[in-house]
């Protein structure tokens, strides 16, 4: 009776099991004669929509203390230019994957909900990139490369398509090549080393302080990451009413009156800033006549 069932499962599962096998033969058939080429990341993610449906791709390299580089993107339709400038010039100092590699140190393969903090598809970040994108979810490879460099292999799902549990399964199966095929591909890169990310990492968190108490700042920080107002009270032990005053209070200061018009007004001073090298990037903003308004 056990042999029979065992045969009768070998049999089910053996051509899928097959099909997995011949993707990720195909895969390494891809990416291993790219390897050091300008076609690597455009192999590898032929390879990887061979073993799951992915409707949008980009692979991101960050290099030691430089600013990200888009080395392949897939561009749907529905997502403007301007939004990856934005993106690359300041706005992933908020990205979920982005915090979870380069501050948390945590690496391998996730959905973006296991990253983001509560409510995170309520935040400004979240409309701007991802809603305004199509975007319905999203999932990653996040693979360090080199000392304080790594990279991110961004799978996208458009129009209410998630990715399955069994799907994820696949992806993590494959952590293993992925990583190593990425270590081998990006060994010899190297960044300047002259901290342009840990300038900006400074900038994010010296936002608003020149108009701001120290408390409010810390807020001001928090939403823009994406956290709820629970999330904020609990992160900085405070009540839920505390939060709601210091973010009020914070917002007639800074003369906006969403969480919108702070998100742009964060990316403009930052985008603004040129040879930044501390303090708060609205100093110089608010000073320049040709300043965007929010009110």
């Amino acid at each position: 009776m056990a042999a029979t069932l065992d045969s009768k499962l070998d049999s089910s599962s053996a051509p899928m099991l097959d099909k997995k096998l011949s993707a990720l033969s195909d895969l390494i058939a891809r990416c291993l004669p790219a390897l050091r080429s300008d076609n690597f990341a455009k192999e590898l993610i032929m390879g990887l929509r061979q073993l799951v449906p992915i409707d949008d791709a980009s692979v991101l390299y960050y290099a030691r203390g430089d600013l990200p580089t888009l080395v392949y993107h897939e561009t749907p339709k529905s997502r403007s230019a301007s939004n990856m400038e934005r993106f690359l010039a300041g706005a992933f100092l908020l990205d979920p994957f982005y915090k979870a590699a380069a501050e948390d140190r945590r690496f391998g393969v996730f959905l973006l909900k296991e990253l983001s903090p509560e409510r995170f598809r309520d935040s400004e970040y979240y409309h701007s990139w991802y809603r305004n994108c199509g975007f319905s979810d999203e999932c990653g490879f996040l693979v360090e490369v080199g000392k304080d460099a790594f990279v991110n292999v961004a799978l996208g799902r458009l129009q209410q398509r998630r990715f399955s549990q069994v799907q994820l399964r696949t992806l993590r199966s494959l952590q293993t090549a992925v990583e190593e095929l990425c270590r081998q591909h990006w060994a010899a890169e190297s960044g300047s080393g002259e901290g342009i990310r840990k300038h900006l990492h400074l900038a994010l968190d010296d936002f608003g302080s020149s108009l701001l108490t120290e408390r409010e700042t810390q807020v001001i920080n928090l939403v823009l990451h994406g956290h709820s107002t629970k999330s904020v009270a609990q992160r900085l032990s405070i009540s839920v009413e505390t939060v709601k005053l210091h973010r009020k209070h914070a917002y007639a200061k800074l003369e906006v009156s969403s969480q919108a018009e702070l998100f742009y007004l964060f990316l403009d001073s930052l985008m603004s800033a040129r040879d930044y090298r501390g303090g708060d990037t609205l100093v110089s903003y608010l000073a320049k006549p040709e300043r965007k308004s929010y009110q």
